[in-house]
């Protein structure tokens, strides 16, 4: 699925599928509903809930990564969907977030047992960013899952950084 989102500082976040192919049961289960879930995080403020802030994790020097990032184990404050117990890799000058990757605090649901994140970060446009997620998930009966999104940025805070283009053909 390619879709064009648009996220606002008054909590808005609206949401448009540009093309889409694939299995239509996985679309509207899995994809719609991640989109409609998130939209509904926007309406009730919660992304602040996911935060790599003190007031939802705490945080521990590790030393130096081998790819000569500064590496932070994290340990959330409470169990939570949106959290990950794991490590986060910031640029060794200024702190900025590269790479987040752990297992979720707490699964999605029964039927999924572990779900393993890492989510990828850089700086368009003067802002910190993500610009990709990749998750593995055990899901029970179904076996291991594995969800791979992109993003790409046509503006950010109303600076133009980008001209992305959909890449699939729209399904019938």
């Amino acid at each position: 699925m390619d879709v064009w989102t648009q996220g606002d500082a008054s909590g808005t976040f609206r949401y448009e599928v540009a093309a889409e192919g694939g299995s239509g049961y996985i679309r509207s289960r899995v994809f719609r509903a991640a989109l409609a879930a998130e939209q509904r995080m926007w309406a009730t403020g919660d992304p602040e809930r996911a935060a790599l802030t003190i007031d939802n994790y705490m945080f521990e020097d590790r030393g130096p990564a081998t790819d000569g990032l500064a590496w932070l184990a994290v340990t959330p404050r409470r169990r939570d969907v949106l959290l990950i117990t794991g490590s986060v890799f910031v640029t060794r000058n200024d702190g900025d977030t590269v790479r987040v990757e752990g297992r979720l605090s707490k699964t999605p649901s029964f039927w999924t047992r572990r779900v393993d994140v890492v989510r990828r970060y850089e700086r368009i446009g003067g802002v910190r960013v993500p610009v990709a997620i990749d998750s593995v998930a055990q899901v029970l009966v179904a076996g291991r899952s594995t969800f791979h999104m992109i993003y790409e940025y046509e503006t950010i805070n109303g600076q133009r950084v980008g001209n992305p283009r959909p890449r699939t053909s729209r399904a019938r």
